[in-house]
């Protein structure tokens, strides 16, 4: 696995090809800047991985402990850290800031955030069912329908679709395409969409491609 970045997720818009015309919807992400906070070895951690921390904040909004591990690598306090896990840290070193321009056009990359909370949701809202005759006397217009046998087993079998707290859980979309990288202002344009909405914190790392040389 290769180092990523952490990001903030501004909005959607579109772009153009200039040789074809057509258009590209893109996702804008202001990714980082990112500073290397700790790097673990086989021989003090018992595994290899780099620690990067994202987004200032002020001192009081972190406490004593991690103000402390922050200032062992001379970071700046940072809200969020995110290790990971990588095969050689000598490219490494602490106090290191990693940018957008890490990733490269045309690059595939890994993109996990927390999806837009929907709270207590139904079943067609949730699950996509379909509604019940809207006819008069119907009385089963949004209602799930049948949920299961009677006397025997006489429960409701675990993981059946049926009503409750829907999105506000993390998701990864695999194999994005990065499409454009503004180096100066660390924008990264990824073709798609991506999970949560603006503001949103997101991981973006490079792909891991099945069968792909290293």
């Amino acid at each position: 696995m290769s180092v990523g970045i952490l990001g903030t997720k501004l909005g959607m818009t579109q772009i153009f090809n200039q040789e074809t015309g057509i258009s590209i919807p893109v996702t804008v992400i202001q990714a980082g800047p990112c500073t290397v906070t700790q790097i673990k070895t086989q021989e003090t951690d018992g595994y290899i991985a780099v620690q990067v921390g994202y987004d200032e904040v002020k001192p009081k909004a972190l406490n004593k402990p991690e103000l402390g591990h922050l200032n062992k690598s001379g970071a700046t306090p940072l809200r969020h850290l995110k290790e990971y896990r990588v095969e050689d840290t000598s490219s490494y070193e602490l106090g290191q800031t990693l940018k957008a321009d890490i990733f490269e056009a045309g690059q595939l990359v890994d993109v996990s955030g927390k999806t837009i909370g929907r709270g207590f949701a139904g079943y067609q809202k949730r699950h996509n069912f379909r509604r019940g005759p809207m006819s008069h006397g119907s009385k089963n217009h949004r209602l799930p329908g049948s949920t299961g046998a009677g006397t025997t087993p006489g429960r409701i079998y675990p993981g059946k679709k049926m009503a409750g707290r829907y999105g506000g859980k993390k998701i990864t979309v695999r194999k994005l395409e990065v499409v454009q990288v503004d180096a100066e202002r660390n924008i990264l344009l990824i073709k798609g969409a991506i999970p949560g909405k603006a503001g949103n914190l997101l991981n973006i790392a490079p792909a891991n491609i099945v069968g792909a040389k290293k």
